[in-house]
């Protein structure tokens, strides 16, 4: 079991950045495969980023691939998301998500792997 809370959100302007954070608590972070999905208003839940166990392998989908860097910090408990030169189209909710189960790389995409998932953080991009 784990408890993930995210934080970092907020309002920016194109081209900005910010990083978002997620504590979590429970079991040690490093028991879990973490990720961060991001949603819409009236669009599905999407695949942001994903980092295995040791911050290795890492995903990223092609819409921000080049400007978003995941990492994350056993020790700490924490996860991250660097997002750099952000876009109105990155405007969402934020999720940062965790599953302890082990799969293939695809398995580090899909919204259904992942059985722990915080309360997001908003995240808005003006134009």
């Amino acid at each position: 079991q784990v408890q993930l809370v995210e934080s970092g959100g907020g309002l920016v302007q194109a081209g900005g950045s910010l990083r978002l954070s997620c504590a979590a608590s429970g079991r040690t972070l490093s028991t879990y495969t973490m990720g961060w999905f991001r949603q819409s208003p009236g669009k599905e839940r999407m695949f942001v980023a994903a980092i295995g166990r040791s911050g290795v392998p890492t995903y990223y989908s092609d819409s921000v691939k080049g400007r978003f860097t995941i990492s994350r910090d056993n020790a700490k408990n924490m996860a991250y998301l660097q997002m750099n030169s952000l876009k109105p189209e990155d405007t969402a909710v934020y999720y940062c998500a965790a599953n302890s189960a082990y799969g293939g790389s695809d398995y580090y995409l899909r919204a259904s792997s992942y059985n722990y998932w915080g309360q997001g953080t908003q995240v808005t991009v003006s134009s």
